[in-house]
Protein backbone atom coordinates (compact mmCIF):
# COMPACT_ATOMS: atom_id res chain seq x y z
CA UNK A 1 0.00 0.00 0.00
CA UNK A 2 1.58 3.32 -1.16
CA UNK A 3 0.69 6.12 1.04
CA UNK A 4 1.52 9.98 0.58
CA UNK A 5 2.61 11.62 3.52
CA UNK A 6 -0.75 13.46 4.55
CA UNK A 7 -2.86 10.16 3.85
CA UNK A 8 -0.48 8.23 6.20
CA UNK A 9 -0.83 10.72 9.00
CA UNK A 10 -4.56 10.61 8.58
CA UNK A 11 -5.02 7.24 8.37
CA UNK A 12 -3.01 7.20 11.66
CA UNK A 13 -5.71 9.89 13.21
CA UNK A 14 -8.33 6.61 12.41
CA UNK A 15 -5.91 4.24 13.85
CA UNK A 16 -6.03 6.18 17.36
CA UNK A 17 -9.69 5.98 16.86
CA UNK A 18 -9.87 2.78 17.05
CA UNK A 19 -7.52 1.82 19.62
CA UNK A 20 -8.78 4.61 21.93
CA UNK A 21 -12.62 2.14 21.80
CA UNK A 22 -11.10 -0.49 24.80
CA UNK A 23 -11.61 2.03 27.31
CA UNK A 24 -15.55 2.73 27.08
CA UNK A 25 -16.15 -1.28 25.75
CA UNK A 26 -14.87 -2.34 28.96
CA UNK A 27 -17.25 -0.28 30.73
CA UNK A 28 -19.74 -2.71 29.33
CA UNK A 29 -17.74 -6.66 30.07
CA UNK A 30 -19.96 -8.94 33.31
CA UNK A 31 -17.38 -11.02 33.93
CA UNK A 32 -14.19 -10.96 32.35
CA UNK A 33 -11.34 -10.25 34.60
CA UNK A 34 -8.25 -8.45 33.47
CA UNK A 35 -5.87 -11.29 32.27
CA UNK A 36 -8.82 -12.70 30.73
CA UNK A 37 -9.68 -9.49 28.74
CA UNK A 38 -6.35 -9.22 27.33
CA UNK A 39 -6.10 -12.91 26.56
CA UNK A 40 -9.43 -13.13 24.36
CA UNK A 41 -8.70 -10.05 23.12
CA UNK A 42 -5.00 -11.23 21.91
CA UNK A 43 -6.70 -14.33 20.71
CA UNK A 44 -9.58 -13.00 18.47
CA UNK A 45 -6.75 -10.40 17.31
CA UNK A 46 -4.53 -13.62 16.38
CA UNK A 47 -7.57 -15.34 14.20
CA UNK A 48 -8.74 -12.11 12.77
CA UNK A 49 -4.59 -11.54 11.33
CA UNK A 50 -4.91 -15.11 10.18
CA UNK A 51 -7.61 -14.05 7.79
CA UNK A 52 -6.42 -10.20 7.40
CA UNK A 53 -2.71 -10.86 6.31
CA UNK A 54 -3.50 -13.65 4.10
CA UNK A 55 -6.19 -12.05 2.27
CA UNK A 56 -3.86 -9.03 1.13
CA UNK A 57 -0.19 -10.81 0.59
CA UNK A 58 -1.58 -14.23 0.24
CA UNK A 59 0.26 -17.22 1.98
CA UNK A 60 3.57 -16.18 0.93
CA UNK A 61 2.94 -13.97 4.62
CA UNK A 62 4.02 -17.50 6.33
CA UNK A 63 6.88 -17.81 4.33
CA UNK A 64 7.83 -14.31 5.95
CA UNK A 65 6.97 -15.23 8.73
CA UNK A 66 9.23 -18.93 9.10
CA UNK A 67 12.29 -17.13 7.19
CA UNK A 68 11.85 -13.60 9.01
CA UNK A 69 15.38 -11.80 10.45
CA UNK A 70 16.02 -10.40 13.53
CA UNK A 71 13.77 -7.38 12.65
CA UNK A 72 10.68 -9.09 12.18
CA UNK A 73 10.77 -11.08 15.51
CA UNK A 74 12.26 -7.97 17.27
CA UNK A 75 9.22 -5.79 16.64
CA UNK A 76 6.31 -8.94 17.11
CA UNK A 77 8.18 -9.39 20.60
CA UNK A 78 7.96 -5.48 21.20
CA UNK A 79 3.79 -5.60 20.04
CA UNK A 80 3.43 -8.50 22.80
CA UNK A 81 4.98 -6.37 25.38
CA UNK A 82 2.65 -3.27 24.12
CA UNK A 83 -0.42 -5.57 24.07
CA UNK A 84 0.14 -7.66 27.63
CA UNK A 85 1.64 -4.77 29.74
CA UNK A 86 -1.27 -2.32 29.04
CA UNK A 87 -3.89 -4.22 30.96
CA UNK A 88 -1.47 -5.73 33.57
CA UNK A 89 -0.37 -2.07 34.63
CA UNK A 90 -4.01 -1.62 34.85
CA UNK A 91 -4.05 -3.83 37.50
CA UNK A 92 -1.73 -2.49 39.38
CA UNK A 93 -1.45 1.23 39.56
CA UNK A 94 -4.28 3.99 38.25
CA UNK A 95 -5.73 4.96 35.16
CA UNK A 96 -3.84 8.12 35.75
CA UNK A 97 -0.38 6.85 35.89
CA UNK A 98 -0.76 4.52 33.29
CA UNK A 99 -1.63 7.46 30.93
CA UNK A 100 0.68 9.65 32.39
CA UNK A 101 3.63 7.24 31.44
CA UNK A 102 2.64 6.44 27.97
CA UNK A 103 2.84 10.00 27.57
CA UNK A 104 7.18 9.62 27.49
CA UNK A 105 6.58 7.28 24.81
CA UNK A 106 7.28 10.35 22.01
CA UNK A 107 10.53 11.36 23.78
CA UNK A 108 11.61 7.75 24.32
CA UNK A 109 11.02 7.20 20.76
CA UNK A 110 12.81 10.22 19.93
CA UNK A 111 15.89 9.40 21.59
CA UNK A 112 15.72 5.90 20.99
CA UNK A 113 15.87 6.45 17.11
CA UNK A 114 18.41 9.22 17.66
CA UNK A 115 20.69 7.38 19.61
CA UNK A 116 20.05 3.49 17.45
CA UNK A 117 19.97 5.03 13.89
CA UNK A 118 20.90 8.29 13.59
CA UNK A 119 18.00 10.02 13.42
CA UNK A 120 17.85 14.01 13.31
CA UNK A 121 14.80 15.03 14.96
CA UNK A 122 13.55 18.01 13.69
CA UNK A 123 13.25 20.97 16.35
CA UNK A 124 9.29 21.17 15.78
CA UNK A 125 9.56 17.51 16.89
CA UNK A 126 10.69 18.10 19.75
CA UNK A 127 9.06 21.36 20.69
CA UNK A 128 5.57 19.54 20.07
CA UNK A 129 6.81 16.49 22.33
CA UNK A 130 7.82 18.59 24.95
CA UNK A 131 3.94 20.77 24.74
CA UNK A 132 2.19 17.24 24.51
CA UNK A 133 3.96 15.75 27.15
CA UNK A 134 3.03 19.01 29.43
CA UNK A 135 -0.59 18.58 28.65
CA UNK A 136 -0.63 15.42 29.26
CA UNK A 137 0.90 15.13 32.84
CA UNK A 138 -1.53 18.05 33.76
CA UNK A 139 -4.39 16.26 32.79
CA UNK A 140 -3.30 12.78 34.78
CA UNK A 141 -1.30 15.04 37.59
CA UNK A 142 -4.26 14.80 40.61
CA UNK A 143 -4.48 10.96 40.00
CA UNK A 144 -0.47 10.62 40.90
CA UNK A 145 -0.29 10.05 44.45
CA UNK A 146 -2.35 6.61 44.43
CA UNK A 147 0.31 5.46 42.02
CA UNK A 148 2.22 2.05 43.00
CA UNK A 149 6.35 1.65 41.96
CA UNK A 150 5.40 -1.71 40.53
CA UNK A 151 2.41 -0.46 38.29
CA UNK A 152 4.36 2.15 37.15
CA UNK A 153 7.08 0.27 36.07
CA UNK A 154 5.55 -1.93 34.15
CA UNK A 155 3.43 1.12 32.38
CA UNK A 156 6.84 1.89 31.75
CA UNK A 157 7.71 -1.06 29.62
CA UNK A 158 4.76 -0.13 27.07
CA UNK A 159 6.52 3.31 25.57
CA UNK A 160 9.87 1.68 25.87
CA UNK A 161 8.32 -1.15 23.90
CA UNK A 162 6.87 1.06 21.29
CA UNK A 163 9.87 3.68 21.08
CA UNK A 164 12.10 0.27 20.11
CA UNK A 165 9.30 -0.90 17.86
CA UNK A 166 9.30 2.26 15.71
CA UNK A 167 12.56 2.80 15.72
CA UNK A 168 13.07 -0.70 14.14
CA UNK A 169 10.26 0.08 11.50
CA UNK A 170 12.17 3.38 10.74
CA UNK A 171 15.80 1.41 10.22
CA UNK A 172 13.18 -1.54 7.82
CA UNK A 173 12.03 1.17 6.31
CA UNK A 174 15.55 3.11 5.50
CA UNK A 175 17.03 -0.34 4.64
CA UNK A 176 14.27 -1.06 1.48
CA UNK A 177 11.04 -1.71 0.32
CA UNK A 178 11.71 -5.63 0.52
CA UNK A 179 11.32 -5.88 4.52
CA UNK A 180 7.72 -6.19 5.76
CA UNK A 181 7.00 -5.80 8.83
CA UNK A 182 3.29 -5.97 9.24
CA UNK A 183 3.37 -9.80 10.15
CA UNK A 184 5.14 -8.53 13.70
CA UNK A 185 1.43 -7.74 13.87
CA UNK A 186 0.62 -11.21 14.34
CA UNK A 187 3.63 -12.44 16.18
CA UNK A 188 2.88 -10.15 18.93
CA UNK A 189 -0.76 -11.18 19.12
CA UNK A 190 -0.04 -14.90 19.39
CA UNK A 191 3.03 -14.18 21.99
CA UNK A 192 0.39 -12.36 24.34
CA UNK A 193 -2.45 -14.51 23.73
CA UNK A 194 0.28 -17.45 25.01
CA UNK A 195 1.60 -15.40 27.98
CA UNK A 196 -1.90 -14.46 29.27
CA UNK A 197 -3.60 -18.11 28.72
CA UNK A 198 -2.32 -19.38 31.80
CA UNK A 199 -3.31 -16.29 33.86
CA UNK A 200 -6.47 -16.32 32.53
CA UNK A 201 -7.48 -19.19 34.30
CA UNK A 202 -10.03 -19.91 35.43
CA UNK A 203 -11.97 -18.47 32.54
CA UNK A 204 -15.49 -16.50 33.83
CA UNK A 205 -16.18 -14.38 30.69
CA UNK A 206 -20.23 -14.47 29.77
CA UNK A 207 -21.34 -14.67 26.24
CA UNK A 208 -21.66 -11.06 25.85
CA UNK A 209 -18.22 -10.57 27.27
CA UNK A 210 -16.24 -12.93 25.01
CA UNK A 211 -18.72 -11.31 21.99
CA UNK A 212 -17.45 -7.76 22.97
CA UNK A 213 -13.81 -8.61 23.17
CA UNK A 214 -13.90 -10.20 19.74
CA UNK A 215 -14.83 -6.86 18.11
CA UNK A 216 -12.11 -5.36 20.54
CA UNK A 217 -9.82 -8.24 19.65
CA UNK A 218 -10.22 -7.24 15.24
CA UNK A 219 -11.48 -3.68 15.46
CA UNK A 220 -9.46 -1.94 18.29
CA UNK A 221 -6.45 -4.18 17.89
CA UNK A 222 -5.81 -5.90 14.87
CA UNK A 223 -7.01 -3.71 11.83
CA UNK A 224 -5.15 -0.52 13.87
CA UNK A 225 -2.32 -2.00 14.09
CA UNK A 226 -1.28 -3.42 10.72
CA UNK A 227 -2.76 -0.05 9.12
CA UNK A 228 -0.14 2.20 11.70
CA UNK A 229 2.48 -0.42 10.41
CA UNK A 230 1.38 0.32 6.48
CA UNK A 231 2.04 4.02 8.38
CA UNK A 232 5.22 3.64 9.51
CA UNK A 233 6.62 3.14 5.95
CA UNK A 234 5.80 6.55 5.35
CA UNK A 235 5.94 8.65 8.58
CA UNK A 236 9.02 9.25 11.07
CA UNK A 237 9.43 6.94 13.97
CA UNK A 238 8.75 10.25 16.59
CA UNK A 239 5.36 11.66 14.29
CA UNK A 240 4.35 8.33 14.38
CA UNK A 241 4.63 8.11 18.33
CA UNK A 242 3.28 11.54 18.58
CA UNK A 243 0.33 11.07 16.67
CA UNK A 244 -0.49 8.36 18.89
CA UNK A 245 -1.04 10.66 21.63
CA UNK A 246 -4.52 11.14 20.12
CA UNK A 247 -5.35 8.12 21.57
CA UNK A 248 -5.76 9.35 25.31
CA UNK A 249 -7.60 12.64 23.89
CA UNK A 250 -9.96 10.35 21.94
CA UNK A 251 -10.77 7.46 25.06
CA UNK A 252 -11.33 10.30 27.13
CA UNK A 253 -13.94 11.49 24.43
CA UNK A 254 -15.56 8.29 23.84
CA UNK A 255 -15.54 7.59 27.80
CA UNK A 256 -17.65 10.96 28.33
CA UNK A 257 -20.24 10.17 25.56
CA UNK A 258 -20.42 6.45 26.17
CA UNK A 259 -19.91 5.64 29.84
CA UNK A 260 -20.85 9.24 31.05
CA UNK A 261 -17.37 10.11 32.27
CA UNK A 262 -17.37 13.81 32.20
CA UNK A 263 -13.73 15.12 32.02
CA UNK A 264 -13.16 17.87 33.87
CA UNK A 265 -11.31 21.54 32.98
CA UNK A 266 -7.70 20.02 33.67
CA UNK A 267 -8.64 16.96 30.79
CA UNK A 268 -9.59 19.69 28.72
CA UNK A 269 -6.94 22.03 28.98
CA UNK A 270 -4.35 19.26 28.50
CA UNK A 271 -6.24 18.00 25.64
CA UNK A 272 -6.20 21.56 24.03
CA UNK A 273 -2.24 21.27 24.55
CA UNK A 274 -2.01 17.78 22.69
CA UNK A 275 -4.23 18.31 20.41
CA UNK A 276 -2.53 21.92 19.16
CA UNK A 277 1.20 20.27 19.03
CA UNK A 278 -0.26 17.52 16.79
CA UNK A 279 -1.80 20.31 14.34
CA UNK A 280 1.64 22.31 14.65
CA UNK A 281 3.96 19.77 13.91
CA UNK A 282 1.88 18.24 11.00
CA UNK A 283 1.85 21.79 9.73
CA UNK A 284 5.36 22.42 9.66
CA UNK A 285 5.60 19.09 8.68
CA UNK A 286 4.71 20.59 4.91
CA UNK A 287 7.55 22.74 4.54
CA UNK A 288 10.47 21.71 7.03
CA UNK A 289 12.02 18.02 5.45
CA UNK A 290 13.92 16.09 8.40
CA UNK A 291 17.75 15.53 8.18
CA UNK A 292 19.42 13.01 8.59
CA UNK A 293 23.18 12.32 10.32
CA UNK A 294 25.55 10.24 8.00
Amino acid sequence: MKLRHHHAVWLMVLVALLWSTAGVATRYLEYARTFEVTFWRALFASLSLLVILPFFQGRAVFQKIRHAGWALWGSGLCWAVMFTSYMVAFTLTTVGHVLVTLSLGPLLTALVARVAIGFQVPLRTWVAIVVAGSGMAYMFSSQMGSASLLGGLVALTIPIAAAINWTISQYAHDQGHALDLVPAVLLGAVLSTLATCVLAYPFQASRHDVMLLGLLGVFQLAIPCVLCMVCARVLHAPEISLLQLLEVIFGILLAWLGAGEEPGLPVLLGGTLVIGALVANEFLAQTVKPRRTE
